[in-house]
């Protein structure tokens, strides 16, 4: 998918929202662990239920890892539900990998050949060539982590280099855009980082922004548009257990549905602010 397909699917929708598949076995309703796959039962509801809202997915590797064979398994029924069922929707693998090169081509060929995902995130902290063997697959993404939401993000992201008078993450951004363009390469941003992202924008005006944070993180939708968006929209705004867990009962999915609706329709509406 390229980002002209990606930006067609956030105006039929109306939406530019990225689902967290972040499912957690001590978390799913309890009904479900009768059955004979718990974490796909509930990501297949889950996504028959909020596909109509979101433009993307993105499992997060540690929740299916954690489980052993049996977790593999399950991402990968997910994996093809998806690419079956509902082919137009952009899948991310939530996997911060980052290895010297032959082991991120062994990554690359595990999440983009094997597992046919659309794209993979990336930590980029061994430089260009641990990250370059992700951008050989053609129509595939790297999603470089670069500014994260997390509390520990001050402890690295934002040093000064002495000589350039950088801060980390804008080294990341500057130095990358000579590994990749505007059509397979896009970076992780925090919403709760939201107050940097006309900065960032500076730096990379074109490129995509992956935003986690908004919901349960308690990052700001409408401040995250504001200074994030530019002419193609250029965002994929991730909500996981906001959306996932807004019900443990039976009627979880429902629940869920009308979680991703509400986002989708403030979407929406900033879509619209923007002429979009």
């Amino acid at each position: 998918m390229n980002q002209q397909q990606l930006f067609e699917q956030i105006k039929k929708k109306r939406s530019f929202l990225c689902v967290g598949l972040d499912t957690d076995i001590q978390r799913i309703p309890a009904h479900l662990l009768d059955t004979s796959d718990p974490i796909f039962t509930f990501n297949k509801e889950i996504i028959d239920a909020t596909r109509e809202y979101c433009v993307a997915y993105k499992p997060n590797l540690a929740f299916y890892e954690s489980l052993g064979a049996k977790g593999w398994e399950s991402l990968e029924k997910t994996v093809m539900y998806v690419r079956s069922k509902y082919p137009e929707i952009f899948l991310i693998a939530d996997a911060k990998r980052g290895d010297i090169g032959n082991t991120s081509n062994l990554y690359a060929r595990a999440f983009f050949e094997h597992l046919n995902f659309d794209a993979v995130t990336v930590a980029p902290y061994m430089g260009e060539d641990s990250v370059k063997p992700f951008m050989t697959y053609l129509g595939k993404w790297i999603i470089l982590l670069t500014l994260t939401s997390n509390k520990g993000a001050a402890d690295f992201q934002f040093l000064k280099d002495g000589q350039s008078g950088n801060q980390l993450f804008e080294s990341v951004l500057k130095t990358s855009q000579e590994w990749g363009t505007t059509e397979n390469m896009m970076y992780v941003v925090g919403a709760t980082k939201a107050e940097k992202l006309k900065e960032i924008r500076e730096i990379v005006p074109d490129h995509f922004l992956l935003v986690p944070g908004v919901g349960a993180q308690g990052g700001s939708l409408q401040e995250v548009a504001q200074n994030g968006m530019n002419s193609k929209c250029g965002l994929l705004v991730n909500s996981s257990r906001g959306i996932i867990y807004a019900s443990k009962d039976v009627d979880f999915a429902e629940k869920a549905k009308a979680a991703a609706q509400e986002v989708q329709s403030e979407m929406g509406q900033l879509l619209r602010e923007a002429n979009l």
